[in-house]
């Protein structure tokens, strides 16, 4: 019969040799481990700082100094607070939400950072932008104006409105379960609507 450890190497120095390689080259993967770290945060901090080729502005920068950026074009998001037209366009009122991947605005209303202002020069109807639509505004920055918040006056960044993408209600409720009725079983299944009324198949 043939003895597998007789395919085993043993040979005590073979093995420190191994060692004394792998220990060698441990630096070097830590090396290009963040090496590689390092070059994938480069390129992500350069798509967010370019639209277009151009320095990109943060809502942050545009809300302490908006007449700082008059002419340059900004991409912001949120959600619609009011919609009003006047003599010189439609003004639309936006809470501020930062803009996931697809330049759609997130849910949390925790993470806004302030109010700003959209102006549409051509007719839209007010109508069509009710309260907690979800809108992203690709548009160039006018200046700022004062209004009044509450008790307090409140300055808003205004954006001279290019591009005005609507995006479609979700439905934020989460999905609740609703019985299934099989011969002889039942089972919970996920869905829209709730059942109070259920027993074992057959009832009568």
């Amino acid at each position: 019969m043939i003895d597998p450890s007789h395919y085993i190497e043993t040979n005590p120095a073979s093995t420190v040799g191994i060692m004394r390689g792998m220990s060698r080259s441990w630096p070097i993967i830590l090396i290009a481990f963040f090496l590689s770290l390092a070059a994938c945060a480069t390129a992500h901090d350069a798509a967010e700082q370019t639209i277009g080729g151009t320095p990109s502005i943060t809502f942050a920068q545009l809300k302490a100094a908006p007449d700082s950026f008059k002419g340059q074009s900004v991409v912001i998001g949120g959600e619609v607070l009011t919609a009003k037209r006047l003599k010189e366009g439609t003004r639309i009122e936006i809470l501020q939400l930062p803009l996931d991947n697809s330049s759609r605005p997130g849910l949390n209303l925790t993470q806004s950072q302030g109010r700003f202002v959209a102006i549409r020069r051509d007719f839209l109807d007010p109508a069509t932008l009710p309260y907690g639509t979800r809108v992203t505004v690709t548009g160039d920055v006018i200046g700022s104006m004062t209004m009044p918040l509450d008790e307090t006056d409140y300055t808003y960044p205004v954006i001279d409105i290019k591009n005005l993408q609507v995006w479609p209600w979700i439905e934020e409720v989460a999905p609740r379960l609703r019985p299934y009725y099989g011969p002889g079983l039942y089972y919970w299944a996920p869905g829209p609507y709730w059942n109070p009324y259920w027993r074992l198949w057959p009832y009568w």
